[in-house]
């Protein structure tokens, strides 16, 4: 594998002080307690939309997928201004479609390269945004801003405290291409960062694979609907590593839907699925079988367009006070991922 991945996640949220939502108690929910995001998300104001007739996030097979390559600098920050979920204070939070690079080369289109116009257009005046916490480019979701460094200073220390206490902070919802067992777990995996093959597993990890980039990565997962032989999964990282839960959900033998990147690390033969080894396995377009290919009413054309069915939808953020419970955000479902949950009748169990 020839890229680098960014980060699923970065060690950030946002202030209570500043940002209203719902309270929870000081236990993270898990998955089941959280399955009902589905009706709470559609619930929500849902963000603004372009009034132009022919946007760039307009697709038929695909709805609501950002089309990257047909947009302008001007019409990208429209979508990021159309996207905010709240703004108070020094802290802006936003709905990332999915596709859309975090950062990149001098001269790329990306979320870091607009924050000067984007700033203008919300009216933040002198005030530099900053990048506080973002999905990597493949995955949609929450992405937290702040004009503040001392704000996103004390964010840091709730995310890496929680962290280094395994408290989940971050809840991923993802659709899988199979059915993980157990349905509920931990996935524990040692990675390393490949510049040729990617992110490659490594087991056990010897004292030299710690000193040459090899890291230990955790993540909770739960399954809360299945339907088609396919899963509806809440994913909680407990580590940051590049693409860690995509992995993770290939060592599930399970891979996201939309995962052109590793999904080919998972083969069948008579009916049971088994992993590849990662040295020997180059990317390529996901292979969905027949049976799920007519029911998502895709093309094999069409399906190797699939965006990656991977979104942030749910962050919890430190309360104003130490001994505050922690506030929850939560980012709407882009319309192609909730469409794919209808297709597959996934629904809360």
């Amino acid at each position: 594998m020839r890229s680098i991945f960014a980060p699923e996640m970065r060690g950030c949220g946002v202030v209570g002080r500043v940002l209203s939502g719902r309270r929870l108690g000081q236990r993270v929910p898990t998955a089941p307690q959280a399955a009902g995001f589905s009706a709470e998300a559609g619930n929500r104001p849902q963000p603004r939309r372009s009034s132009k007739p022919s946007g760039p996030l307009r697709d038929r097979s695909f709805p609501g997928l950002l089309q990257l390559e047909n947009l302008s600098r001007e019409e990208l920050v429209n979508v990021l201004r159309a996207a905010v979920v709240e703004q108070k204070g020094p802290l802006v939070t936003l709905n990332k479609p999915q596709g859309l690079p975090v950062t990149g080369k001098p001269g790329d289109l990306t979320l870091f390269s607009v924050l000067p116009e984007l700033n203008q257009s919300l009216g933040l005046g002198q005030q530099e945004l900053q990048i506080v916490q973002a999905p990597g480019k493949e995955s949609s979701g929450l992405v937290l801003l702040s004009s503040c460094p001392q704000t996103a200073s004390r964010l840091q220390k709730f995310f890496a405290h929680s962290r280094r206490n395994q408290r989940p902070t971050a809840t991923y919802c993802a659709i899988t291409d199979g059915i993980p067992a157990p349905l509920e777990g931990k996935i524990q995996a040692a990675l390393k960062l490949e510049h040729i093959d990617g992110v490659v597993p490594v087991n056990p990890p010897s004292r030299k694979d710690i000193l040459e980039g090899v890291k230990r990565t955790l993540s909770h997962f739960c399954v809360v609907a299945t339907g088609s032989g396919c899963a509806l999964v809440h994913l909680q990282p407990l580590t940051v590593f590049p693409s860690q839960l995509q992995v993770h959900m290939v060592l599930q033998l399970c891979p996201v839907l939309g995962d052109h990147t590793f999904s080919a690390r998972v083969s069948t033969v008579l009916g049971q699925r088994f992993l590849l080894p990662a040295e020997s396995t180059k990317p390529q377009g996901q292979v969905l079988d027949e049976a799920l290919l007519r029911r998502l009413h895709l093309t094999p054309s069409q399906a190797a367009r699939l965006p990656l069915h991977l979104h942030l939808h749910r962050l919890l953020l430190p309360g104003a006070r130490p001994r505050d419970a922690p506030i929850e955000l939560q980012a709407p479902l882009p319309p192609y991922f909730s469409r794919t949950l209808e297709l597959l009748r996934l629904h809360q169990q």
